[in-house]
């Protein structure tokens, strides 16, 4: 599958926003602060005010950078909120939030998204007791996601399991580190998704 591989600070410097691609070492040292410009041999002299559309285009593809899906999963997961009942927006980010891999992250089990899906694939958790490795499964209401027994030895996840105790998920979340386990208690509302994404810009952008 076609990934990204290249510098994610990279990323954050083209959109113009701290997508925290990196967990908590962003807080501690992020190349946008100093080089805030986007890169490429003409970041510093683009000041061109961006078109309506080149601001929903650039909206769309911030969020499908800071959850980590690829251009043909993000029009799935937009065309299934689309046919989902209430606003598409919130439907949306609402499905982007429910997918395993976020949700290990939201629990403090990983330090960043892309650490998350790689910490799934290799069959670390398992979802209400049954194995769990694809990262895009989308949890319900009641779900409980757990760490694998033999990977609570891993010096990486202790370390995960260690920086937890010091973070609160979010509502809709419940952490239970002394089972190393989280239940999803609710759909995440809006109000409750701190990403900083303009959500009707996605949707007046597939709307043209």
């Amino acid at each position: 599958m076609a990934r990204y591989t290249g510098p994610v600070c990279r990323l954050c410097r083209r959109e113009g926003n701290k997508l925290f691609l990196k967990g908590d070492r962003c807080y501690e040292k992020c190349t946008l602060d100093r080089r805030s410009y986007p890169p490429g041999q003409h970041g510093q002299t683009r000041g061109k005010k961006l078109s309506e559309y080149g601001l929903q285009l650039r909206e769309k593809q911030k969020a499908r950078r800071i959850y980590g899906v690829l251009e043909r999963q993000f029009r799935n997961y937009f065309d299934r909120a689309d046919r989902m009942p209430g606003i598409t927006g919130e439907n949306l980010l609402s499905l982007l939030e429910r997918r395993l891999d976020n949700v290990v992250f939201r629990l403090g089990f990983a330090s960043s998204r892309n650490q998350a899906r790689q910490l799934v694939r290799h069959g670390h958790f398992r979802l209400n007791g049954h194995k769990a490795n694809i990262p895009s499964m989308i949890l319900r209401e009641g779900d409980v996601v757990t760490i694998r027994e033999r990977s609570l030895e891993s010096p990486l996840i202790k370390e995960n399991l260690e920086a937890a105790k010091h973070k609160t998920p979010p509502a809709w979340l419940e952490l239970n580190l002394d089972q190393a386990q989280g239940r999803v208690l609710s759909l995440p509302s809006r109000e409750h998704i701190d990403v900083p994404i303009q959500e009707t810009l996605i949707v007046e952008l597939y709307s043209r």
